[in-house]
């Protein structure tokens, strides 16, 4: 992906941060192909950043007006899509990180999700943003006002309906 947005750890030192994103025209279009849209007129994140342990801890709002085709009348349309994001995340070799592969997993569905593993000492802001939106994005997109009319066929047919059209005589 062309845009993306990396800010060192050891920027937050310097304490919380507040980071507007806002990709330009040939950075939405990467986008937009990359998840698989018509077309991203808008993309917009606030975000707040601060140290979390020894990593960081990203949280904000995004909203975007994506454009996608309709499922069953394959008309595009606009639709504006906001969300939360929150998210942690600590250096690779961290003793927050979770457990590496191999060990035993314990599910806990009421406790936070661990924490992600950076690849380097930054993490990419828009990475986290494109992640999110893609989250929220409809995978089977219907058109405000589009109805499925599904028309069941007249004639009832079974696997023995062909068998007895061939044993039928011909006129």
């Amino acid at each position: 992906m062309s845009w993306d947005k990396p800010l060192k750890l050891h920027e937050l030192g310097r304490g919380v941060l507040q980071v507007r994103l806002e990709p330009d025209e040939l950075a939405r279009a990467v986008v937009a192909k990359t998840l698989g849209l018509e077309s991203l007129s808008v993309l917009k994140a606030d975000l707040t950043v601060k140290a979390w342990l020894d990593g960081v801890e990203v949280t904000g709002r995004f909203r975007a007006v994506v454009e996608q085709v309709c499922g069953i009348s394959l008309d595009p349309f606009e639709q504006e899509i906001e969300g939360q994001i929150e998210v942690h995340a600590v250096p690779a070799g961290s003793p927050h990180a979770a457990a590496a592969e191999g060990g035993e997993l314990e599910l806990d569905p009421d406790a936070p999700d661990a924490p992600d593993v950076l690849a380097s000492d930054a993490v990419d802001l828009a990475a986290y943003v494109v992640e999110h939106l893609a989250l929220e994005l409809d995978p089977f997109p219907r058109k405000p006002g589009v109805e499925f009319e599904y028309q069941p066929p007249e004639v009832e047919t079974s696997p023995f309906a062909a068998l007895k059209k061939l044993t039928e005589p011909k006129a």
